[in-house]
């Protein structure tokens, strides 16, 4: 995440996907973080960079598995804006891509 990508974060993270904020633990800097519950004992944690998004290799990404609604989320981000992309089919297991808004790529899927 960019620095002051706070809000860019909690918009796409919380507002789109449905995550929800959780406190950056104590003697960490919250200025420079945004944590979110992924699930379980899950977190996704964002925090401020200088790398581009062109510094990653573009096949990298993480995944976020949904117990239900994939269709859903999918036109709820592509009525929002985001651009979502069909990927390699796996059986099973609909899926697709997007990017967040700091262009780290995202695979949301769901287990059916």
């Amino acid at each position: 995440m960019p620095r002051g990508g706070h809000d860019a974060a909690r918009a796409f993270y919380c507002s789109l996907l449905g995550l929800e904020e959780r406190d950056v633990p104590p003697k960490l800097d919250a200025s420079e973080l945004v944590w979110f519950r992924a699930g379980g004992d899950l977190e996704l944690h964002c925090y401020e960079s200088d790398e581009s998004d062109e510094s990653t290799q573009p096949s990298q990404h993480f995944c976020l598995r949904l117990d239900a609604g994939l269709a859903e989320l999918r036109s709820r981000l592509e009525a929002a804006g985001v651009a979502c992309k069909d990927t390699t089919e796996i059986v099973g297991r609909p899926r697709f891509m997007t990017r967040d808004p700091f262009g780290n790529r995202v695979e949301l899927t769901e287990w059916i």
